[in-house]
């Protein structure tokens, strides 16, 4: 496994449209790719990335939450804080689509990888059902909902070339993209 770089805009390699993954590419290449994209991911850290995000433009992305286990004895942290040791549910997803997105939206604060340290209320269908398939090549269909439906929305704009500061008005995301200018002259 191996950390990837993570592709930053204006990296105009984020504009490609995705190909799909073709039956002959389910091996163990792709298999290593999702090995290091979750690797890539959570070492930023993150909760989702798309395979064209570390320069792969294939239809494939991972997500993993990573919520709170609540069921587990909480630690203390350096600081003296007591929080719940995170419990991983990793998620891989070849090939999505989405199917029958809801009429109702709701709102998330939404940042990327791709656009580090830059965050915007993004509205999107609040629930999802998404055909997909897994590292055997098999197909599922799945209901999805809450922050697990608009991480998968996300991520899936950028399979199509989309980061989500696309979604903002123009002048908001002229704002957006002076904001990461300007961290990135002070750094």
């Amino acid at each position: 496994m191996a950390i990837r770089e993570i592709l930053e805009v204006p990296d105009p390699r984020l504009k490609i449209v995705s190909s799909p993954v073709e039956a002959d590419e389910f091996n163990d290449e792709l298999k290593t790719l999702v090995e290091d994209m979750f690797e890539t991911m959570y070492a930023a850290p993150g909760i989702g990335l798309a395979a064209i995000q570390v320069g792969v433009p294939k239809r494939l992305l991972v997500i993993d939450l990573q919520q709170p286990d609540e069921d587990a004895e909480p630690e203390t942290d350096e600081d003296g804080v007591e929080r719940y040791p995170t419990k991983n549910d990793p998620r891989v997803f070849v090939n999505p689509e989405i199917l029958n997105p809801a009429d109702e939206l709701s709102t998330y604060q939404e940042g990327c990888l791709s656009i580090p340290e830059i965050f915007a209320d993004i509205d999107r269908p609040a629930t999802c059902t998404v055909r997909y398939q897994d590292l055997d090549g098999n197909t599922h269909e799945e209901q999805l909902e809450g922050l697990m439906a608009t991480c998968i929305q996300h991520e899936m704009d950028h399979l199509e070339g989309i980061v989500f500061i696309d979604h903002l008005s123009r002048l908001k995301r002229n704002m957006a993209l002076k904001k990461l200018k300007k961290m990135r002259a002070a750094a």
